[in-house]
C-alpha cells in the first residue's frame, strides 16, 4: 500500500463512520489549493499484541520515522510522532493508555477486549481503518468511560483516525487560528474551550484548536447508542531560530485537544 492510499482510506473511514462533519468544515476553509493535512492522531491501548509499535510499524514501512515522544501523567498516555522525509506528508500523533496505571476494573474490561485481538490482523495497515477488533457492551463502556474518557473511546471506535488537522499556515483567507474558529462558530460548529480556544502560543512555535467531536451511532452488544465520534483540528505553526518551522507538539496543549471527545 502507498502512503497516498493508506491516508485515502484512513480519510474515508474518518468522515463516514467518527467524523461525517469534516466534509463541511473542509469545504468551509477549502481554497484554490487542496488543503494541506498537518497530522492525523491514532489512539491504542499499551497491551499485547496492541500498543504503539503495532500501529507506528505501518508507518515506518512507508518511510516515516519516529521523530518525538511524550508523556500525559493526568491521563496516563505516552504518544510518539512520526514524520516524513516528505514534508508535504502528514506527520502521525500516536497515543497509548498506560492500561497498568488504571484500576483492576478498567484492566479487567481491556484485558477482555484485547484478548478478542486476532494478532495476525496487525499484520495489515488495513486495521488502522478497521474500527473495532472486539465486541463491547454499553454498560463497559459506561465504567471505562467514568474512569478515562480515552479508555471508552477507544473501546468503543477502535482503530480509526480520532482527527485529521488543517494547516492554518497554508490559508490565505485566515491569518490565525482564532480567525478560523470564529469562522467555524459562526457555521455552527462548537469549537473545544477546555484550556481556552487556543492551545499554545507563537512562544512555543504552535497554535492549536479544534472542534468538539461530532456525535455519532455506535453498535453495542446491547443496542446502539450516540457517542462522541471524531473531530476536526486546526495547527499553526511557527519559524525556529534557523528559519524552518518548528514540526513537533506541546504536551500541555495535545492534552486539552484530547479533550475534544468528551461526552
Amino acid at each position: 500500500m502507498t502512503v497516498d492510499a493508506l491516508f485515502n482510506h484512513l480519510w474515508q473511514d474518518y468522515i463516514r463512520r467518527l467524523c461525517p462533519s469534516a466534509d463541511k468544515v473542509h469545504a468551509l476553509l477549502k481554497e484554490d489549493d487542496a488543503l494541506i493535512n498537518d497530522h492525523i492522531a491514532l489512539r491504542t491501548f499499551n497491551v499485547g499484541p496492541l500498543g504503539i509499535d503495532s500501529l507506528a510499524k505501518h508507518f515506518i514501512a512507508l518511510g516515516y520515522k519516529v521523530s518525538g515522544d511524550y508523556v500525559f501523567e493526568a491521563k496516563k498516555l505516552s504518544a510518539i510522532h512520526l514524520e516524513h522525509s516528505n514534508a508535504l506528508l502528514p506527520k502521525v500523533f500516536i497515543s497509548e493508555l498506560r492500561v497498568e496505571l488504571c484500576s483492576q476494573q478498567l484492566q479487567d474490561i481491556v484485558a477482555k477486549l484485547v484478548a478478542q485481538v486476532e494478532a495476525a490482523k496487525l499484520d495489515s495497515a488495513d486495521f488502522l481503518y478497521g474500527g473495532r477488533l472486539w465486541d463491547l457492551s454499553y454498560a463497559d463502556f459506561q465504567t471505562l468511560a467514568k474512569e478515562s474518557e480515552y479508555a471508552s473511546w477507544l473501546a468503543a471506535h477502535g482503530y480509526g483516525a480520532n482527527h485529521f488537522t488543517v494547516s492554518v499556515n497554508q490559508l490565505d483567507r485566515f491569518q490565525e487560528v482564532v480567525e478560523v474558529n470564529q469562522h467555524l462558530r459562526e457555521a455552527g460548529f462548537a469549537i473545544n474551550e477546555s484550556g481556552g480556544e487556543v492551545k499554545g502560543s507563537p512562544e512555543v512555535l504552535l497554535e492549536q484548536s479544534s472542534t468538539m467531536a461530532d456525535k455519532v451511532p455506535v453498535m453495542f452488544t446491547d443496542g446502539e447508542q450516540i457517542i462522541p465520534g471524531g473531530f476536526y483540528e486546526f495547527a499553526q505553526r511557527y519559524q525556529m531560530a534557523d528559519g524552518s518551522y518548528y514540526q513537533g507538539f506541546v504536551a500541555a496543549s495535545a492534552d486539552k485537544i484530547f479533550e475534544s471527545t468528551h461526552q
